[in-house]
């Protein structure tokens, strides 16, 4: 019985149950798709970004279908091949009594046209459904253009290896597996119709059929010839691969001179393999084509394996230096071209690393220590929570942001945050869905505190009677309130926030708005008040269509059945900013760290984007992400880019969720190509207002990245490169206690030419696995100077304490340790960011604030971060020594280090941390050269003179105890005791 006859003689309900269980089964696996596909149609249309999301979709369906096509016709045509040509007697089915497979073969010809379609669909359709994936190549290669630079060995433009390289090698990769599968899937065909089968009348040796021999042949021989293109194409491929030199990236002496030439061989052997199986079509004797494949296989053995070799451990590691040095060249040219660290973006100053002047007479200096940083971002999130969060539902993220404004004509660098909705904090009867999807929607407010000044200074940290109120941020609130009392230091017309980093961490991360028409506002606004969202943003979700698409997105009936719902209703989602723009530019990677900025009197948030390439020739690999450590404590595998450009500065509106894309960087050829598969979805510079260029920060991502490349291609010369010992390292974070590297840190310095504040990303670096500071890299934020390094380079026969020889310096001074003593008895301590900056006319000044936060037994407490010391050092220009400033002020701490005065001088009115200073903060102007500075009051001044003195003291009392003189560590005592005594005598606290 057929089985179309089996299915009609069921019963006529049975055949409606399997149709159903079908149906549902399909809908099951396509369904969801098709729902996510939908809902994505409309968030596209929202948002005004529909034509990428039809690009992509058209683009993947196009490349699915050919893929299917190509792989299943290759198959169809082997299947059919071997079918019509199999031999007469299996056909008639004699001679197969004790043949194993005829049952299969009885099965397969009552259906062979379904049997043929079925075996090439269902090989073919997970290889096209896996092709889809790589749209971007074939996107770029269609649009891609020239770099105009050409790489070092074959000549050919960059633009080959990025845009055209990766395309053909995905075409050959589809031909490959076709081929394969069309070899194997034929050589089944033909056992199982019996052109190959195996003789027992001649011990089991096996007989293939003439057509069985062709066909194999064939398809053997054009596998051998798509082999023969691969080793063409992997030529190129060495350029960026090679051997993998532990000293750089590319292709290097052996690469060139051995494995290339090896390349060219194999292709030509390759052909000959495979003009050996394709005349075995003609000629019965297989044993050319198994003696072709022979000599394929040894050669590559010992042409592609075996020779390199030799030439590496023989001719190359006893001459390396001079046999790598012109591959090193290339390397550094094409690392710094490729990532935009070359002499047209890095200027390079030799500094002495010890000071000449006195800062208080460098109006640089005045600038750049009255904007000291002594707020750190990654310490405060729960001093701003605790103070500025309001309510229980609202937070911050765990690390604050920084950026700067200009109040009052004067530029001033904050901490900046925007107090979001915190989904995680809802409780109670907050959390069910009707209050948490259509009540608490929003946020409400733009938070920012000068980053260089606290409230009033912290006296008395170790007693019991610390400060409640002292040691923290002064708050500039942009929010609601403030709005209607018309008192924000930062205008905000909108300060409501539907869109942030905060409130996308719900799941699902949804809001519902509007509702029926004529209905109360139920959105909380303030404790008086309910608001009804009036932005452009979100789906409308009125209709039932709608309804029922989100209700099944999400599996929530409520959205189907929830009276709250109305025709004016939307939903708001995908609500992360970085989330968002890589939706409407998937071919974007973005920075891990947005930032909100309030832009013409909106908050939006800033989105770096940045262009990569996996394959740029002699270009080092690197990565954007930091390592990742999983819960096993395994570090995850990174993506890795070897070009990289910050192209694109995106912004998304925090009210309205509106995303804007600008261009950044008109000489990107890899952001040509994607604007031009998008057209018109990137703004051009000029369209980029002036205020929001302001707010272009350096981003961190990146800089990380060329500063880890940095540390070594500043080195011109292929020599002193391949000994590695003019390398830099990045310093071990000091203040971390997990260690890892330093971060880089935003801080506004004075401009050497105009003493005008600057905001720039920075970072020390040290010798190479050593701790001494080597160099100060700084890259420009300004408008003017946007993206330029400046590297100042410290001598190498002189020494320059680290970052971390300064901490240990610092923490391990007499007056730190004794009051760390006591502090850690009642209270946590967080040595918070330290600041390396470049003074007094060659001088490295070390700043680091020191937070506390007080323990208590109570459950609940709100006990949080302050602002309790600050620490600062620098080496003195005569003896070499490091002189240590510890007080509750920074100007305090300068005077113990420079002298009574500096720190009124180089410190803004209020800077001492005594006294809210004017808006702005800007420090006064210096004084004329030679000017004496104007005398502080008498009591400060002798209370500076014992500090001082006891500094000195400490000092001689350290340099007896290390030579072990006792009449010299007797004197050092007696010395000391005075200069405590002194002290005291000052109105010094004793600790």
């Amino acid at each position: 019985m057929q089985p179309s006859d089996r299915m009609r003689a069921l019963p006529r309900r049975a055949r409606v149950m399997i149709m159903v269980t079908v149906a549902l089964i399909a809908l099951l696996v396509i369904g969801p798709r098709l729902v996510v596909g939908y809902t994505d149609w409309l968030w596209f249309g929202e948002v005004g970004y529909r034509r990428v999301w039809g690009t992509v979709l058209v683009t993947r369906l196009i490349l699915f279908t050919a893929v299917t096509l190509l792989v299943g016709a290759v198959i169809f045509a082997a299947v059919v091949w071997a079918y019509r040509s199999r031999p007469l007697f299996a056909a008639s089915g004699a001679n197969t009594a004790k043949d194993p497979v005829e049952r299969y073969r009885e099965v397969v010809s009552r259906r062979p046209r379904s049997f043929t379609v079925g075996i090439a669909l269902l090989l073919a359709l997970p290889f096209g459904l896996h092709a889809q994936a790589s749209w971007e190549t074939v996107q770029l290669f269609l649009h891609g253009g020239a770099f105009g630079t050409v790489d070092a060995e074959f000549g050919y433009d960059i633009g080959f290896y990025v845009f055209d390289l990766p395309f053909y090698r995905l075409i050959l990769t589809w031909l490959f597996i076709a081929v394969f599968l069309a070899l194997l899937i034929g050589l089944g065909t033909h056992y199982l119709f019996g052109g190959i089968r195996l003789a027992p009348s001649k011990d089991h040796v096996i007989e293939v059929s003439r057509p069985a021999r062709i066909q194999l042949a064939v398809f053997a021989g054009t596998f051998i010839a798509l082999k023969a293109a691969s080793y063409w194409l992997d030529r190129y491929s060495l350029l960026w691969s090679g051997r993998k030199e532990p000293t750089f990236t590319g292709a290097g002496y052996t690469d060139i001179n051995a494995v290339l030439p090896a390349r060219l061989i194999m292709v030509a052997i390759a052909v000959l393999c495979a003009a050996a199986f394709f005349a075995a079509i003609a000629v019965r004797d297989l044993r050319i084509p198994a003696m072709a494949t022979a000599l394929l296989v040894l050669s590559a053995i010992l042409v592609g394996g075996i020779y390199p070799a030799l030439i590496e451990q023989f001719s190359v590691r006893p001459n390396a230096a001079d046999r790598e040095s012109p591959y090193i060249e290339r390397n550094i040219a094409a690392t710094r071209q490729a990532y935009g660290i070359g002499p047209d973006r890095v200027d390079y100053l030799d500094y002495p690393g010890v000071g000449t002047r006195s800062p208080r007479d460098i109006p640089a200096d005045v600038t750049t220590i009255a904007n000291a940083r002594l707020l750190d971002p990654t310490v405060l999130s729960r001093t701003f929570t605790q103070q500025q969060q309001l309510k229980n539902f609202y937070g911050f993220p765990e690390h604050l942001n920084f950026d700067r404004y200009t109040i009052d004509g004067q530029l001033t660098d904050y901490i900046v945050a925007a107090r979001e909705l915190s989904p995680n904090s809802l409780s109670g009867n907050q959390t069910q869905w009707i209050n948490r999807h259509t009540v608490y929607t929003h946020g409400n407010g733009f938070i920012a505190a000068p980053a260089n000044r606290v409230n009033a200074a912290v006296r008395d940290v170790a007693g019991q009677s610390a400060s409640s109120d002292s040691g923290y941020p002064i708050y500039a609130v942009s929010d609601i309130a403030s709005q209607v009392g018309g008192n924000q230091v930062i205008p905000v017309e909108q300060p409501r926030i539907y869109f942030g980093e905060v409130i996308a961490q719900a799941d699902p991360d949804y809001a519902i708005v509007g509702g029926p028409e004529g209905a109360p506002p139920r959105e909380y606004d303030t404790d008086t008040a309910q608001y009804t969202y009036t932005g452009t943003g979100g789906v409308p979700v009125g209709s039932w269509v709608n309804r029922l698409a989100f209700a099944a997105r999400y599996g929530e009936r409520n959205i189907l059945f929830s009276g709250t719902i109305g025709s004016e209703s939307k939903i708001i989602f995908n609500r992360d900013p970085a989330a968002r723009v890589e939706h409407v530019a998937p071919w974007l990677t973005t920075d891990s760290n947005p930032y909100p900025a309030v832009v013409g009197g909106r908050i939006v948030w800033i989105v770096d984007g940045y262009t990569t390439a996996a394959h740029y020739p002699y270009s080092q690999v690197g990565s954007l992400a930091e390592p990742v450590v999983n819960d096993t404590g395994r570090t995850l595998a990174r993506e890795e880019v070897s070009y990289v450009r910050n192209s694109v500065k995106a912004t998304v509106d925090a009210y309205d969720g509106t995303v804007t894309l600008c261009q950044v960087d008109e000489n990107d050829p890899v952001l040509r190509a994607w604007m031009s598969v998008f057209p018109g979805t990137v703004q051009p510079p000029t369209a980029i207002p002036t205020e929001l260029r302001a707010h272009f920060r350096y981003p961190e991502d990146l800089f990380r990245l060329q500063r880890d490349l940095l540390a070594k291609y500043h080195v011109d010369d292929p020599r002193e490169f391949f000994t590695t010992n003019a390398f830099w390292s990045v310093p071990s974070d000091p203040t971390a206690d997990t260690g890892g590297e330093q971060p880089p840190y935003y801080v506004l310095v004075g401009d050497a030419g105009t003493a005008a504040p600057s905001f720039r990303l920075t970072s020390a670096m040290v010798g190479f696995n050593r701790e001494f500071l080597s160099a100060y890299l700084s890259v420009h934020s300004d408008p003017e100077n946007y993206g330029r390094i400046d590297i100042l380079r410290l001598p190498t026969d002189t020494q320059t304490q680290g970052p971390r020889q300064t901490q240990n310096s610092m923490i391990s001074d007499t007056r730190v340790a004794s009051e760390r003593t006591l502090l850690e008895r009642s209270n946590r301590i967080y040595y918070a960011n330290l600041l390396t900056l470049p003074i007094a006319d060659g001088g490295i000044l070390y700043v680091e604030p020191v937070f506390t936060e007080r323990l208590t037994s109570t459950p609940n407490s709100s006990t949080f971060p302050q602002l309790a010391r600050v620490l600062v050092s620098y080496r003195e220009p005569g003896t070499g020594g490091v002189r240590i400033g510890y007080a509750p002020t920074l100007a305090e701490a300068l005077d113990q280090v420079f002298g009574t005065g500096t720190g009124a001088v180089a410190t803004a009115p209020g800077g001492d941390a005594t006294t809210p200073p004017p808006t702005g903060g800007q420090p006064p102007a210096p004084p004329p050269p030679g000017a004496p500075p104007a005398p502080p009051p008498a009591a400060s001044d002798q209370l500076t003179a014992a500090v001082l003195e006891l500094n000195d003291a400490l000092a001689n009392l350290r340099e007896a105890q290390r030579t072990g003189d006792f009449t010299a560590y007797g004197a050092a005592l007696d010395r000391l005791q005075q200069a405590i005594d002194t002290y005291l005598a000052a109105g010094g606290t004793p600790h």
